[in-house]
Formats: structure tokens, sequence, C-alpha cells
């Protein structure tokens, strides 16, 4: 009888050490992950930091060696000047209207194209369906020449239809197989239901589909919405004059400009890049928890 008693206690005994050993084991993994990736954090918000930094500096002070982190004194009057001497304005409205005309093309044209792969039954709509997946590994510089070609001959150079029309039409295979495989989840006795009451197939994918498909609608606004407000190279081929000019063009061109001892503007410029990254910041960060559940759910079925 004590015999068994003490084995029970030792046994107790070894079995709280292995519990203290695999607390204290998963406590120093955890402070070493979070250590790591606080690291990683604060050396990539270094560009950040100097762009927010050098926006607020006078002109001359932004080499300074060591950096000035805290600017002396702080220049609030660059995001004030920075409007009338490089027309930033025009270039804003002219991005929130491209990137707002291409992002609803896209939302709605490629959920329609999304709908009829994921929901619809067709010849061929496995083949049609792997040729438009095979469009995914086509790099864009290989068709940027015929598509320059095109454009020209539709007399669509310098305006802004070569940025938003082609997003009416499909909105990218990108967009198609991220919203296809969202809509492939939702249960199919939903159109089985709606059909059976007389529904026509735009009326269940307007009404229950579309609807449903949220988190995708979201995660696709998002991904829409950063790349064509950062688009470069577009603007930079079709567009001519300063008319139709983008923001992330006119800071290219805004970065030529004379400036402070024949040097460009850096304070100005940097102030330009903060009014630009502001908006996609509040998107992402108001947005953040659609963006994570649409990547979450997106892709869990294998049909």
């Amino acid at each position: 009888m004590g015999l068994t008693t003490t084995t029970a206690s030792e046994s107790v005994s070894l079995t709280r050490k292995r519990t203290r050993g695999y607390y204290v084991r998963e406590g120093v993994s955890r402070f070493l992950r979070y250590a790591l990736l606080i690291v990683i954090g604060l050396v990539s918000s270094i560009p950040l930091v100097w762009m927010v930094s050098t926006s607020l500096k006078q002109k001359g002070r932004e080499f300074l060696f060591p950096p000035e982190i805290l600017p002396i004194p702080v220049i609030w009057r660059n995001y004030i000047d920075v409007w009338p001497e490089s027309n930033i304005h025009v270039y804003a409205l002219n991005s929130v209207m491209v990137t707002g005309l291409a992002t609803i093309g896209t939302l709605l044209t490629a959920s329609m194209v999304a709908f009829g792969f994921a929901r619809m039954s067709f010849p061929g709509r496995g083949p049609l369906f792997a040729i438009l997946l095979s469009t995914l590994m086509l790099p864009y510089i290989v068709t940027l020449v015929p598509t320059f070609i095109l454009f020209r001959v539709l007399q669509w150079i310098d305006t802004p239809y070569p940025l938003i029309v082609p997003y009416w039409f499909g909105g990218g295979a990108f967009f198609v197989f991220l919203t296809r495989q969202f809509m492939m989840q939702l249960p199919t006795e939903l159109d089985e239901a709606a059909l059976a009451d007389g529904a026509s197939y735009w009326r269940i994918f307007w009404n229950i589909i579309l609807p449903l498909s949220g988190p995708a609608l979201a995660t696709m606004a998002i991904f829409s919405i950063v790349s064509h407000w950062n688009d470069f190279l577009n603007p930079l081929i079709f567009l001519l004059t300063e008319k139709w000019r983008t923001l992330a063009l006119h800071l290219r061109f805004f970065f030529f400009q004379e400036g402070f001892g024949g040097f460009p503007r850096w304070n100005y410029l940097m102030a330009s890049s903060v009014v630009m990254l502001v908006p996609i910041l509040i998107l992402f960060f108001s947005a953040q928890k659609y963006f994570v559940r649409g990547i979450a759910l997106t892709g869990l079925t294998g049909r």
C-alpha cells in the first residue's frame, strides 16, 4: 500500500515537472517568435518612418548625418504648400476616377464570370477555365505591345480608357479564380430551390450568390484598389499629356522638377508620397477583417 502511494506521488510530481517544463519551453519559444517579428517589423518600417520624417523637414535638411528622425523644426506647412506647388489635387482626382471605375468593373464582371464557372454547367466549362488560368502564366510585358497597338487603333492613347475599359470585360483571371473558389463553397441547394421557384440564373446571381460572396468581393476590391492606385507602368505608357496624369505617375515627374539648389525637393516629394499612401492604409486597416476572412475561406474546396 505504501509503495503504491509513493509510486503515485512520484508520478504526479514527474507530471507536474513535465508540465512546467512544457510551459517554460512554450513561453520561451513564443517570446523568441514575437521578438523576431518585432525586429522584422521595425526594420521594415524604416522606409516609412524616413518618408514621414522627410516630409516634415526644411529644405536642405533631408540628408543630414546622423539622420533626424524627429525633425527640428517640424514643418507641417509642407503638406499645404505641395498642393498648389504640384497640382496634386488634379492628379489625385484622376487616380480616384481611374481606380473607382476600374474597381467597379472588376467586381461586377469578374463575379459574373466566376458565377458562370462555379454555379452553371455547360459544355467545355473545364477546358475554358483551364485556358483562363493559363493566362496567369503569361507575362504582362508580352502582351504590352499588341495592347498598345490596339488602343492606338481605337484612338484611346492619352485618354483614361485603357486604364478603365479592359477591367469591364472579366476583371482579370486572378479575380475570376478567387471569386469562383469562394462561390463553389456555397450550397448548391440555394440554386436548386431558386430554380424550382422560377428564378433565372441572373436573379440567382444578383439576389442570392452575390450578397453571400461579401468576403471574396471585399478581398477582390482591396487588391484591385491597391493595384490601380499604385499603377505606374500603364499610365506611363498610355498617358502622354499632363491632363490625365495619375498620382503614381505624378510622383515620378515631380521628382525631376527643378528644386532647391538644383536638386529634387525631397520634402515636397515625400509629402506627396504620404498623401498617396494614406488612403491605402485607411482602406487596408478598415477592411482588414474582410480581407483575412476572404483569404482564409477562398480555396478550401477542391472542386
